[in-house]
């Protein structure tokens, strides 16, 4: 089973492209898509992720879920 995960939706409702985030998160625009297929990654992808889109650690739930 793919982790689900909310980056696309709160990406797009921030009017946010691909490449934003990613220059925004400082990781690839091919990682965020994988991220947004539900494709694995790292924890610090995750980190970077959640940061980028202006959620503390503690709110990683809204962005990503178990």
């Amino acid at each position: 089973m793919k982790p689900r995960n909310n980056v696309k939706s709160i990406r797009e409702s921030r009017l946010l492209s691909k490449a934003e985030l990613a220059r925004k998160a400082g990781v690839s625009s091919l990682t965020v898509d994988r991220v947004e297929r539900g494709e694995p990654c790292r924890l610090e992808t995750m980190r970077k992720i959640i940061l980028a889109l202006g959620f503390s650690l503690d709110e990683k739930e809204k962005v990503f879920q178990d």
